[in-house]
């Protein structure tokens, strides 16, 4: 807010929409197949998942149980139902092409058997489809995919209380009707127990808890949580000197700037959007699900702006020009350069990594050592070869570098098979979708001596924050691993981040080391840690392990588990008591903070062993002691089946635009 009034704006008016969604605590709550309503919506409605063209990832499979009783869950049920079908065509669509190019013993090596199990039966369920499709087609009517989607287990509503409670059907009966016709079914009198999975640790049933006393159990490979929602009031944390709250929502004022209680009515006698006056008479207002008057639905939130205009309004209206107010081409021209990235250059550091410089000054400003952003092409410049559309979808890069000056930003992309494999195709000069910073900044305090453990493209993030604490006075003893001699980039970088540097890689004969300081070492990091202390590295170590008051680890699970590991087990003698922070690389969509809830990670209390679930986009920097990392390996591993195949199938469309690129 300080700086949108600082840029010369009058007026903000939040509307952010629906925030934190309610998270069942349940058994086996985060397996893969349990998925947050939001998280299916956005996912479905944002990436475009649903289109024959598209490249996204969306993996669903039957039964499906929707959790809920709001407008939410019947279009959560209804967008489930019409997405099945979709999804497994355009899955042996794809299917079918690449196995007659590649061989399908080949296409099929990809997959993990519980993945090709998972694979197997969407080939089936598309065969079928295609069969009825064609019987159809034959006897002059319309093919009867509900019937089919029914006979795979279809998709249930389970509801705590009767159907004529639900909100769903107090608000809109029509839209429920129209469900029940459309083949939902409505369980009365369910509330969810505990997710039941199976032995590859997907949700396979829930059991739930009846109103009776008794319990149920029904079949599910898909469970779609849509139980409410709280306001999104994540600006009144990071912001609280500015922004105050009232319960679960901002603190309303009136046009006088006086507290105030809005009425909880959509249709209140006097309508208080604005949520503070500051001195020199500039506001900010809410709507929608931030406000106690419109919360609810989307419906509510249009009746908000409806009502709330005219106060905004007369806010603007009572505001004197100053005679030196920029005028609005000048304003408009200065936030278009600000605010519209576009690429600078894409660099190929690796076989697997290149780097993507955008130019977007505001966002390179605004970077603070930790945080990342979410980068993203636009459809309609995406290239498209033979109906498929290369837009890929979000992308969560950390800011390896940023030149404020410049308005430069610095990001690094692992290409690991789907949407990261597009960046080479961006261009200079292209305009992308560059959101950000978001995320918390790393602390980096002085006076400590760091120990920063980097696997592969983590190496990428750890270049700001090793600098930033060099810079506050902190000494940095850098571990960077690898696992082949050619995935090491920007040397310089890293050495310029920390006072000693081990470099590790699995592969020998290792690197060299380059400053006098540093030292090589053949194997994982951990071992490369317990070299290092030993003194097998030349000498007596220059930073020991019993120095070290903070320890940073970013890279993959398997890495972060093996340094946690270490931590109590063989390092354990040397460490004196530290600070232990994973960056957990969590699936991300959204990225805007506690929103669409892709990003859930559990965390467990090593002393009580109590149970929480965090929202990684909101803070990726978490302690390594809490985080359950098998969690975050599961829930990384949701789609895998589908992004496999899309994997290839973006291989093919790249080898194929190669070809058309060089025939032109």
């Amino acid at each position: 807010l300080e700086q949108a009034f600082a840029e010369g704006f009058d007026h903000v008016a939040l509307a952010l929409g629906a925030g934190k969604p309610t998270i069942l605590s349940l058994p086996n709550a985060l397996a893969p197949g349990v998925r947050m309503a939001s998280d299916f919506l956005m996912a479905l409605q944002l990436t475009g998942a649903a289109k024959a063209e598209s490249v996204a990832n969306l993996q669903l499979r039957l039964p499906v149980v929707v959790i809920g009783g709001g407008l939410t869950a019947i279009d959560t049920a209804t967008e489930a139902m019409a997405y099945y079908p979709v999804q497994v065509e355009k899955f042996l669509a794809r299917f079918e092409v690449l196995a007659a190019e590649q061989g399908e013993a080949a296409l099929r090596r990809r997959w993990t058997p519980a993945e090709a199990a998972i694979a197997d039966e969407f080939l089936a369920h598309a065969k079928a489809i295609r069969a009825e499709r064609q019987a159809a087609s034959r006897e002059g009517r319309l093919p009867r995919l509900a019937a089919l989607v029914d006979g795979w287990g279809g998709v249930t509503i389970a509801y705590r209380r009767r159907l004529i409670d639900a909100p769903s059907y107090t608000l809109n009966h029509e839209e429920v009707e129209k469900a029940l016709q459309e083949g939902i079914r409505f369980a009365e009198g369910l509330s969810p127990l505990a997710i039941e999975v199976d032995a590859a640790g997907h949700a396979a049933a829930i059991r739930l808890a009846r109103a009776d006393g008794g319990e149920a159990t029904l079949p599910a490979r898909a469970v779609l949580v849509a139980a409410g929602t709280r306001p999104n009031t994540v600006l009144a944390r990071e912001d609280p000197d500015h922004v105050e709250i009232d319960g679960q929502y901002f603190q309303a004022v009136d046009e006088d700037g006086n507290k105030a209680t809005p009425e909880r009515l959509a249709k209140p006698g006097e309508v208080r959007v604005l949520q503070q006056i500051r001195p020199d008479g500039r506001a900010v207002s809410f709507f929608g699900d931030l406000h106690p008057s419109f919360a609810g639905n989307v419906v509510k939130a249009m009746g908000s702006a409806k009502q709330g205009w005219p106060v905004v309004s007369r806010r603007l209206a009572g505001l004197a020009v100053p005679a030196s107010a920029e005028p609005a081409e000048g304003f408009l021209a200065r936030f278009n350069d600000r605010l519209r990235p576009t690429v600078r250059a894409v660099n190929r550091l690796t076989p697997t990594i290149v780097e993507v410089v955008v130019r977007a000054p505001l966002a390179a400003a605004n970077f603070h050592p930790g945080e990342f952003y979410r980068l993203q092409n636009f459809e309609t410049l995406a290239a498209r070869i033979d109906g498929t559309t290369l837009a890929m979808e979000g992308l969560a890069l950390t800011g390896a570098w940023t030149d404020p000056e410049a308005g430069l930003v610095g990001t690094i992309v692992l290409e690991m098979g789907g949407s990261s494999d597009l960046c080479v195709l961006l261009r200079p000069g292209e305009p992308v979708i560059l959101m950000g910073p978001t995320g918390h900044a790393t602390e980096t305090p002085p006076g400590e001596t760091v120990l920063l453990a980097g696997g592969g493209l983590g190496n990428a993030v750890l270049f700001s924050i090793g600098r930033a604490l060099r810079a506050a006075g902190s000494r940095v003893l850098y571990f960077a691993g690898y696992k082949k001699l050619q995935d090491r980039y920007k040397v310089a970088d890293i050495e310029a981040a920390a006072d000693v540097v081990v470099w590790a890689c699995d592969e020998a004969p290792g690197f060299s080391a380059g400053r006098p300081q540093d030292r090589a070492f053949v194997g994982n990091i951990v071992e490369a840690m317990v070299a290092w202390q030993q003194g097998r590295l030349g000498g007596h170590p220059s930073i020991g392990l019993g120095e070290v008051d903070r320890i940073i680890a970013i890279g993959s699970d398997a890495m972060m588990a093996a340094v946690a590991s270490a931590r109590h087990g063989v390092m354990a003698p040397w460490l004196k008591p530290h600070k232990a922070i994973g960056s957990i690389n969590s699936p991300m969509q959204c990225m805007m903070k506690e929103v669409c809830a892709q990003c859930l990670q559990t965390h467990r209390d090593p002393a009580t062993g109590e149970e929480t679930v965090v929202f990684s986009c909101f803070d990726q920097d978490q302690p390594l002691d809490h985080v359950d990392l098998r969690t975050l390996r599961d829930r990384l591993s949701q789609n895998a089946a589908q992004e496999k195949l899309t994997a290839a199938w973006i291989d093919r469309c790249l080898t194929r635009l190669d070809r058309r690129s060089a025939a032109e």
